[in-house]
């Protein structure tokens, strides 16, 4: 496994052309399924399976190519859906999708297999908190500031989106890293015996 610099554990590679395929195919899928794959819970808040995209994106790129790729999305089911931008939500999903990201940043390569019980519990605090300071901060005061939206209403939808998606990342979040992590791990396992027997 090869050491990346804070940098690129944070921002990513863009040199390497997977990134920028990852990130938009990210930010497509991310789009459709936040209009197509999801069940309401409150006003503008659903139970989403777009919940999904950050996970794998984040655990390919890093924080910032998976917060790319969330505000894209967001911007993408606004358009696709007819709401209107909703840039308050967009940023608010970058957030989120940043701290999603930062695998890498605590030592969860999973695409070089490595994730640990020590990475699911750090990514299960981080991914609340994310959640909580994207929903229940970003989002309300971007609201009243860009839309002059009602405080009350805006933490309400901040609350039903936090305690959502909090759930969906961290519960079928954790499985999906450890089964990615296993199956890349695998993979590099292979690859070593092979270049042995050569």
């Amino acid at each position: 496994m090869k050491e990346l610099s804070l940098a690129k554990r944070i921002f990513g590679d863009w040199k390497k052309t997977r990134t920028v395929v990852t990130v938009a195919i990210g930010a497509a899928l991310y789009g459709v399924l936040m209009v197509y794959g999801g069940i309401p819970v409150f006003t503008n808040t659903y139970l989403s399976t777009a919940l999904l995209v950050p996970i794998i994106v984040g655990s390919l790129t890093g924080a910032f190519p998976t917060a790319l790729a969330l505000f894209l999305g967001n911007v993408i089911a606004d358009l696709i859906g007819g709401w209107g931008l909703w840039f308050d939500w967009s940023v608010g999903n970058a957030v989120m999708g940043f701290f999603v990201g930062l695998l890498p940043v605590y030592g969860a390569y999973v695409m070089d297999g490595i994730f640990k019980v020590r990475h699911a519990i750090i990514y299960a605090v981080t991914t609340i908190v994310g959640v909580a300071v994207a929903f229940l901060g970003v989002t309300p005061l971007l609201t009243m500031a860009l839309y002059a939206g009602e405080l009350k209403t805006s933490i309400a939808q901040g609350v039903a989106a936090s305690i959502t998606n909090s759930v969906i990342l961290v519960v079928l979040g954790i499985p999906i890293l450890a089964l990615l992590a296993n199956r890349f791990g695998a993979r590099m396992d292979l690859r070593e015996t092979e270049s042995d027997e050569e």
